[in-house]
């Protein structure tokens, strides 16, 4: 934001890969293309399904992380003390999300299935695109999609449980991800945005969204980024001041 032209300058040396500039207005044309064609980025079956790409699961279902019978009788806070533990010593991503966020994140993924999200690196962001399918959140840089289409494998995959919702109170989330391209704290500025834009109550913030997918013309890529620098989320990724946080 400081440096608008610097930043514009090394985004025009993406070219050697032949390729638009990340976050050139390409990525306007992508989601027209998205539009006209009617279905998502992601494919079930190619994303859904175990490869030797990104190991990612199909069907992931709670009952496969969580014996759902044994913790019944617990309360929302002893279930989610018990999520976290579980988690705590894997390098993944995870969260207790209370219903009431999650209803207003659903709510609005409903309408709005696809965002750009912005992650810091050291030279400037890098972009990727976020797709809901169903009450997973599949994401892939958007290079990838752009050199590969609708192909682009997912590189990180948030998966939402809201089976104890209703008489909890909670919805679990935990994830998948390509260690080849995102390690935990760059995964977890992904999952951190999508709160940000998808669960704001700042009208303006979720706007952008609503651009994305609905008016991609006017969608501008550094409305993103100074929304992510405000935030504060991105700090901890740059040089020096990386989290281990999970």
């Amino acid at each position: 934001r400081s440096s608008p032209d610097v930043f514009e300058s090394r985004l025009e040396k993406r070219k050697e890969v032949k390729q638009q500039p990340v976050g050139y207005s390409k990525q306007g044309e992508f989601v027209r293309c998205m539009e006209e064609k009617a279905r998502p980025i992601f494919s079930a079956e190619g994303l859904g399904t175990k490869t030797s790409k990104g190991g990612f699961t199909k069907d992931k279902t709670l009952d496969s992380i969580l014996n759902v019978e044994m913790v019944k009788d617990k309360s929302a806070e002893e279930i989610k003390q018990i999520w976290n533990q579980y988690f705590a010593a894997k390098d993944t991503v995870y969260a207790v999300i209370p219903a009431e966020k999650f209803d207003l994140l659903w709510k609005r993924a409903q309408k709005c299935p696809s965002f750009l999200y912005a992650l810091p690196r050291k030279e400037g962001y890098e972009f990727f695109v976020g797709q809901w399918s169903g009450t997973e959140l599949h994401f892939t840089s958007l290079i990838n999609i752009q050199t590969q289409g609708e192909t682009a494998p997912s590189q990180l995959v948030l998966y939402h449980y809201p089976e104890l919702q209703k008489e909890k109170g909670i919805v679990l989330m935990t994830a998948e991800m390509d260690s080849k391209f995102l390690v935990v704290h760059e995964a977890q500025c992904l999952a951190n945005q999508v709160q940000l834009f998808y669960a704001t109550d700042r009208s303006e913030t979720f706007e952008l969204v609503e651009t994305f997918n609905h008016r991609s013309s006017e969608f501008k890529y550094m409305s993103v980024i100074a929304e992510l620098e405000q935030s504060g989320l991105g700090r901890e990724l740059r040089p020096g001041q990386v989290s281990d946080k999970s």
